[in-house]
């Protein structure tokens, strides 16, 4: 635990510097590097024998995706329908990887044995959420060089508050699992505790960090939805390394695992809130 709060102590300050004082292209490069150490760690999800070749279609693909998606902080900040495209693939994904999840083992015959699907999950996990989050960091950049820094650092601050809320709701007065085939220790009770806990983030967040939403309503529904899909990806990472029988994604971060194990639920928050904040704005 104390190496955990050290690490903790030492990475959350260095995030928060990252996302606002990096610039555009720093900021690319650097979270394009997490995400390929967060592909090499799905690999142990695809195929863990030969996982140098396992990496290759992803890393593939992720190279494809910047060739077909200008990068330059200009393009970043006009959101396209091909952007919502990949959004909506990511959000659709996240949805449907939570049903697996909760469902399991009952549905494990639908993908256990297929190592395409295998390779698409890690693809449909990653890459949406990476270009979320380049399209929110771009946001309004020509005129405030920090409105897209307040828009990640504010779905970073409802996955964390979410997190802390079902942790000690659940720890508190949790009683019904809500996967015990998945995670024995996440219940409904925690859920709840941590939708509201990131729901009062939510509200003093948008009014503190001056993030406008197109009514009080899109901006509950937006954090409702985000939040709930945010817990139920932490459960699909859980699922897969149980099916994989490995504790932690890699032990890269001391006393909190792999990348994969810190941003599993970022990674099904970012697509989520991105496709529906700008639809609604």
């Amino acid at each position: 635990m104390k190496q955990r709060i050290i690490t903790a102590l030492i990475l959350a300050p260095l995030v928060v510097w990252g996302v606002f004082e990096l610039s555009i292209p720093f900021f690319i490069i650097a979270l394009t590097a997490v995400t390929v150490i967060g592909f090499w760690e799905w690999t142990q999800f695809v195929e863990p024998k030969s996982r140098q070749v396992s990496l290759i279609p992803s890393l593939l693909v992720l190279a494809l995706s910047f060739l077909i998606f200008p990068f330059d902080t200009l393009h970043l900040s006009m959101v396209m329908q091909s952007h919502l495209w990949v959004l909506a693939a990511g959000s659709i994904w996240w949805v449907c990887a939570s049903i697996l999840a909760l469902t399991y083992p009952k549905t494990i015959s639908i993908w256990h044995g297929r190592i395409s699907l295998r390779h698409a999950f890690g693809m449909l996990s990653l890459i949406p959420f990476l270009w979320a989050v380049f399209l929110l960091r771009a946001q309004d950049y020509a005129i405030n060089p920090y409105h897209g820094a307040k828009l990640v650092m504010f779905v970073c601050l409802l996955v964390w508050a979410a997190d802390t809320g079902a942790y000690f709701t659940g720890k508190a007065i949790g009683k019904h699992k809500m996967a015990p085939n998945v995670s024995p220790n996440k219940t409904l009770e925690g859920l709840f505790g941590g939708v509201v806990l990131a729901m009062i983030v939510g509200w003093f967040g948008s009014q503190l960090l001056n993030i406008h939403f197109s009514s009080l309503f899109a901006m509950l529904a937006i954090t409702f939805i985000t939040v709930v899909i945010s817990v139920l990806g932490d459960l699909v990472e859980s699922m897969l390394k149980r099916v994989s029988n490995i504790k932690d994604s890699s032990n890269i971060i001391p006393g909190h695992g792999g990348i994969l194990d810190r941003i599993d639920s970022l990674m099904a928050a970012f697509p989520v809130f991105a496709l529906l904040y700008f639809i609604c704005q």
